[in-house]
């Protein structure tokens, strides 16, 4: 089978647990592959102030994407490339989002911004990215900052229909897709975790055959598509787990480290 130069990895629901925690295994994982002269980094629907915490524990030096592959950071997360949604798809969304009933928050290159501070899942992301939010009265002056608007919902089925009437109407403006089953992210039109994949395995020299993807959600579908090699977690979807070409155990039973032991024997 094809060697592997390569790993990208979604962060939650992937290579986090269900808590947010980075497991042992985990990162005995990534210094393997380390050890091995396979290149790792993550790409995440996380904004970039919610990715620092990675760095360190996994000695990551290549650059990783945020907001869905439409911000590349470097490991100090100094942006190396940055696109916004354009100012009226964003002001459309948030309409849409706000006829359906959910939270509404929108994300800055350095800021989380949120018109409630007490929405269902607000302390849910405080705990993920490690991060306050920034409470506003109106978004319209953060319009034209906007790197991801997310509508947040417990009620799953709202959310899908949600999804499926927000895709119809931002059409090629932008991309807009869940990346949890309860939240559906609006990102910058044409850029994804599929083209974050062509643009550091470009950035390194790596052919995409030799690049492996994991993940667990809709969002990781562009990447796996630009793989060589992909992994479905455990916890995945069927859809998602018919689109790769291994499935692996899920983010309870450390099937990222369980992946990664495949990728070792692809050398």
């Amino acid at each position: 089978m094809t060697r592997i130069a390569l790993v990208v990895s979604d962060v939650d629901g992937t290579l986090l647990t269900k808590d947010k925690v980075l497991t042992e295994d985990a990162k005995a994982a990534v210094r393997r592959l380390h050890q091995a002269d396979i290149g790792f980094t993550v790409v995440s629907s996380r904004p970039t102030i919610g990715m620092g915490f990675l760095v360190a524990p996994l000695a990551i030096t290549q650059p990783i994407g945020a907001f869905n592959g439409s911000a590349i950071v470097d490991p100090q997360l100094k942006p190396l490339e940055q696109h916004l949604i354009p100012p009226a798809v964003a002001k459309r969304s948030i309409d849409l989002l706000r006829d359906y009933g959910v939270d509404i928050w929108l994300f800055t290159n350095d800021r989380w911004l949120t018109r409630n501070p007490d929405g269902e899942y607000t302390a849910h992301e405080q705990r993920t990215i490690k991060h306050d939010p920034t409470i506003v009265v109106d978004f319209a002056p953060y319009l034209d900052q906007a790197c991801k608007i997310v509508g947040a919902s417990s009620d799953a089925a709202l959310l899908e229909r949600c999804e499926k009437e927000m895709q119809r109407m931002v059409g090629n403006d932008a991309t807009a897709v869940r990346s949890q089953t309860y939240y559906l992210d609006v990102t910058p039109p044409g850029h994804d975790k599929g083209t974050f994949v062509e643009a550091i395995a470009k950035r390194l020299g790596v052919a995409l055959e030799h690049v492996a993807t994991i993940g667990d959600m809709q969002n990781d579908l562009p990447m796996f598509a630009k793989s060589g090699v992909s992994f479905a977690m455990g916890n995945a979807s069927d859809d998602v787990k018919a689109s790769a070409t291994h499935i692996t155990e899920s983010n309870a039973h450390d099937g990222f480290a369980r992946a990664m032991e495949t990728v070792l024997q692809l050398r």
